[in-house]
């Protein structure tokens, strides 16, 4: 989790054209003079512990501005080069008319993924987190009044690419989405149990390519759900639109009657 995977302890989320929103601090000093290991692991784990417990209060925070609005929100989450962003620009498109969308999106810099989204009509806010390798409660709370969502629509938080630190992190959505692409390689739920744990959905996407890799589709779904038999899996291209009526009616599907 943050607290020790290395990343910035002073990192500050930028949401462009939007002005600044404070700091996302974790004091990640593990070291402390005069101390033995052991008791530098029992501050490790105590800080972890109180990091996720702020965190989480935040997080329910969330949940209630969003419950309050009728907003459904979803966690999305994936390695870079997932297609996060791909799916997202085409499942905005085929839900115009049906369902508003709005997305939060988080990258370490620039604006790129941002101004995809707006190319499609949506309404999108660019949160550059630096160094620190996720988002949290905090910045997105604040991130999601600056979006002012209409009521019943959908919000979308594309999270960092990374498949560890931030399944830890609850934003306050009703579900976490992983996305994982036929190019990454079909043991990936194996690797990396727990954000496929976490997660309610899995979309495996890019299946278009499927018959130009070495990937097993049946054999990845099988170990998605050996760690979470009640992941709802979706086999998608975003290029081509295969399977994406299945997962844009699921999207639509209001909180409470879905995964979450």
């Amino acid at each position: 989790m943050c607290a020790t995977c290395g990343c910035s302890s002073d990192g500050k989320h930028e949401h462009h054209d939007h002005g600044e929103h404070g700091h996302h601090r974790h004091d990640h000093d593990g070291h402390s003079h005069g101390h033995t290991h052991g008791s530098t692991e029992t501050r490790r784990i105590r800080l972890e512990h109180e990091v996720l417990a702020k965190n989480d209060a935040l997080a329910r925070e969330n949940r209630a501005w969003l419950a309050g609005r009728k907003v459904k929100a979803l966690n999305l989450l994936g390695s870079p080069g997932a297609g996060k962003t791909t799916l997202l620009e085409a499942s905005i498109r085929a839900l115009r008319g049906r369902l508003p969308v709005s997305v939060l999106e988080g990258d370490q810099e620039t604006e790129h993924d941002a101004a995809r989204i707006r190319a499609t009509g949506a309404r999108a806010i660019q949160i550059n987190t630096g160094t620190v390798c996720h988002l949290d409660a905090h910045v997105v709370g604040h991130a999601l009044e600056e979006l002012d969502p209409p009521s019943g629509s959908l919000v979308v938080v594309e999270n960092v690419g990374n498949l560890v630190c931030p399944a830890l992190f609850d934003v306050g959505e009703h579900a976490k989405v992983v996305v994982l692409s036929v190019t990454e390689g079909d043991d990936k739920p194996l690797k990396y149990p727990h954000v496929f744990r976490a997660s309610q959905v899995l979309v495996v996407s890019k299946v278009d390519l499927l018959p130009h890799v070495p990937f097993d589709l049946q054999q990845c779904v099988a170990n998605a759900l050996a760690v979470n038999p009640a992941l709802k899996v979706f086999a998608v291209s975003a290029t081509t639109g295969q399977g994406l009526d299945h997962f844009c009616a699921w999207l639509l599907q209001p909180p409470g009657n879905d995964a979450a």
